[in-house]
């Protein structure tokens, strides 16, 4: 079955110039990216990954090229613009995690609604739904620093997707981790984008994660190899 077409980026390039040197940390991508699938990029640090991560959010403007997300172009969009969709529309997860530390684990995913203003009651509703989905409510009045490694990226997944986002872009989620850990966050991810019909792009080196997306793409020196 195939999903409806979230992301579209054509020719995309970033280009960055340090001191006299240009540095193409991406060149001529072209990228679709479906609602309900699970894409993961791989490559080397230094392939590209992250800034072409950064792109699709919206994060940074590419030096030619187009980003279409939902029909809009990107780079078209006031930021002010661009924060309101990065706030409603799209779900980051990083490797660092991202949390803070003086919440508990349902204040760290609540928050997300609280700034956008949801009702309190559906608020609270669809909260405890996502941290039940990650498997986390027994561990809900806990903080960060009281989780283990898979708890604390699993609850960074459940912020991510608490706003009902039709995007969600995960940044080396599984690199702190252990091999097993980092199967059943990949297992996860998987589950999400077909349950809530979400797209999902992991930025990843290892191969051996990968191979729980949909699809794959492998990029090198700023360009897909494959």
């Amino acid at each position: 079955m195939t999903g409806k077409i979230l992301v579209t980026a054509t020719n995309l390039s970033r280009t960055f110039l340090i001191g006299s040197e240009e540095v193409h940390a991406v060149r001529n991508v072209n990228i679709e990216i479906e609602s309900g699938k699970l894409l993961a990029i791989t490559g080397r640090s230094g392939s590209g990954k992250t800034t072409l991560l950064n792109l699709l959010a919206g994060l940074d403007l590419p030096t030619s090229g187009t980003v279409l997300f939902e029909g809009q172009d990107l780079s078209k969009l006031a930021e002010w613009e661009l924060t309101e969709l990065r706030r409603h529309r799209i779900g980051f997860v990083f490797q660092s995690f991202g949390l803070l530390p003086l919440l508990s684990a349902y204040e760290n995913v609540e928050l997300p609604l609280r700034i956008a203003r949801w009702d309190r009651v559906e608020r609270h509703r669809r909260t405890e739904l996502c941290i039940e989905q990650v498997g986390l409510s027994a561990r809900a009045k806990h903080r960060p620093y009281e989780l283990s490694g898979g708890e604390v990226q699993r609850l960074a997944i459940a912020r991510a997707l608490v706003h009902q986002p039709s995007l969600i872009l995960a940044d080396e989620p599984t690199g702190e981790l252990d091999l097993a850990t980092g199967q059943s966050i990949f297992k996860l991810l998987k589950d999400i984008s077909s349950h809530e019909n979400v797209g999902i792009v992991v930025v990843t080196h290892d191969l051996a994660m990968a191979t729980y997306a949909d699809e794959v793409k492998n990029i090198s020196d700023g360009t897909f190899i494959s």
